[in-house]
């Protein structure tokens, strides 16, 4: 027999099989010599009470009988085909969604030919330790491009809420196939690690080569080859040798992620409709993790048996939306700018999530009426305003992407910081007003939310929070269209705008599942 229950534990308790057990039992009223197994089904931490914080275990308890064996994770999958002679079909970035895209084409027997701008995340490390020591950046290999994608060096969360997009478990139990935690299946808010994660798109990598996929790193798309209204294939160059090369297929999934301003450009360039889409933008708050631990744990010190804390943040302030984007506990602020004269921050977590600070992006949505005064750019009107605020960001550090900064209250009292604290930001930072650095509407915004943030977590509201510009890759400033059930561009048959670049997706996840989606529109 078997019963699912809920077991309500002190986070020690939780961590000790010995305690799962007893408390099944006695919610059960059985001996405990009955349970043959417990398997955990969901794990999340509930600290809503002031008094004590639980964890809150779903689990499966099998009474008088033992489990069946589990299957291997792998006899899910059908990735051992060889379609190296098969029909192909391209997909042009390799970030979660080209991945995830490549992986389902494959089970389908199709050829996944991927084009992938930046390098291999061996050879993509150098460029980011020029990014974080020099102050030089490699606009095809960088934090956004480059095996992986943006995802590969932005954290690892998992956690998403478009489960009607596709499976998230199919997608959580592909990286575990490819080497990630299987603890990743049960927790709330799954997290693989930026420190682990190249290893795990190394797996992939290999996985699509075995099945006879190709994969041509350093190969910029330059154009659409089309006749007719339907797409033949597409034209691309070599980033390091200049060598020109066409790729011929019907078929082409356009994965290349929300910050390819060169592909909107091309799209724009050749007359392919593409329109501009709202998006966020702020800065990255980093606080000392004891502060956040603290306020989030009503608690002196964060005991052994809890991670470090994170937290969700939302504010509504003159109809705009205001709220936490990609919080890293134990994290790091990164430079994730992709052209030289620009300054773009993003957060990262090691698996551990053991660094000192805790950082988020707090962002303000931004509407049409912001950038209204680039009409004349038409669909890529939102991308220039992202973009010149990114450039003003630069002006206002001191080079070698040093990034403008301010204390919270200095923030909120329009001074300059005379000191700033200890940063994560590896380029370091320099002090600026923010309020002249933002963009106004924005700038009163955050203004307004942070106060209220120091309602909600008070502790938070402080000098000792460093505010770090300018977050705006929160999403894509453009967005391709498509036809809701063939995903196909309405002028050009056989183009799949995908993931987060087309905008449709926004994280790992939903970035893989859209993938994956784009993959069966193939067929």
């Amino acid at each position: 027999m078997q019963s699912q229950l809920e077991l309500v534990l002190l986070p020690e308790e939780a961590a000790d099989p010995g305690k799962q057990l007893q408390c099944a039992a006695q919610l059960l009223s059985i001996k405990k010599d009955r349970i043959k197994a417990i398997q955990i089904l969901r794990h999340s931490i509930d600290a809503r009470s002031i008094k004590q914080v639980v964890i809150r275990l779903s689990v499966l308890v099998f009474i008088d009988e033992e489990p069946a064996p589990q299957k291997k994770i792998s006899e899910n999958f059908n990735f051992e085909k060889d379609v190296s002679s098969s029909r192909t079909a391209i997909i042009v970035g390799f970030g979660p969604a080209g991945m995830f895209a490549a992986l389902k084409l494959i089970e389908r027997g199709i050829k996944p030919i991927i084009i992938e701008r930046g390098k291999n995340v061996q050879q993509r490390r150098r460029d980011l330790a020029e990014i974080n020591k020099q102050g030089i950046i490699n606009p095809d290999s960088n934090y956004c491009f480059g095996e992986g994608g943006a995802g590969t060096y932005s954290d690892g969360k998992l956690y998403t809420r478009s489960n009607k997009r596709g499976d998230i478990q199919r997608i959580l139990e592909i990286f575990i196939l490819h080497g990630a935690d299987e603890e990743i299946r049960i927790h709330a808010h799954p997290h693989i690690g930026t420190n682990k994660l190249p290893k795990i798109v190394e797996a992939m990598r290999e996985t699509i080569l075995l099945a006879g996929g190709e994969i041509h790193f350093n190969t910029k798309l330059t154009g659409i080859i089309s006749e007719n209204g339907t797409l033949k294939g597409i034209n691309t160059i070599d980033v390091i040798n200049g060598e020109e090369k066409e790729f011929l297929s019907d078929s082409v999934i356009l994965a290349t992620g929300h910050s390819a301003r060169d592909i909107y450009e091309l799209l724009a360039g050749s007359q392919i409709l593409i329109e501009a889409k709202p998006f966020a933008m702020g800065v990255r708050i980093e606080h000392p993790q004891e502060i956040i631990d603290s306020i989030q744990y009503h608690c002196d010190k964060r005991g052994d048996f809890l991670p470090p804390a994170s937290y969700s943040l939302t504010h509504q302030f003159n109809g705009r939306g205001v709220y936490s984007f990609c919080m890293c506990p134990g994290g790091i602020i990164a430079p994730a700018a992709t052209a030289p004269g620009e300054i773009v921050v993003n957060g990262w977590s090691p698996s551990k999530r053991n660094n000192p600070y805790a950082n988020s992006g707090i962002v303000v949505s931004v509407n049409e009426s912001d950038y209204s005064k680039f009409k004349s750019a038409g669909p890529l009107a939102a991308m220039k305003y992202q973009q010149e605020t990114e450039q003003q960001a630069f002006l206002a550090g001191t080079g070698k992407l040093k990034a403008p900064a301010q204390r919270m209250l200095d923030f909120i009292d329009g001074k300059v910081s005379a000191t700033l604290p200890e940063c994560s930001y590896i380029p370091g930072v320099t002090s600026f007003d923010l309020n002249v650095l933002l963009p106004k509407d924005i700038g009163l915004a955050l203004n307004d939310a942070l106060k209220s943030f120091g309602k909600k977590m008070k502790a938070y509201y402080s000098n000792e929070a460093l505010l770090v510009a300018v977050e705006s890759r929160t999403s894509s400033p453009v967005r391709i269209p498509r036809d809701h059930v063939t995903l196909q561009h309405p002028q050009l048959k056989g183009l799949f705008p995908c993931g987060e670049g087309a905008g449709y997706a926004g994280g790992i996840v939903s970035a893989a599942m859209d993938g994956e989606r784009c993959a069966e529109a193939v067929l």
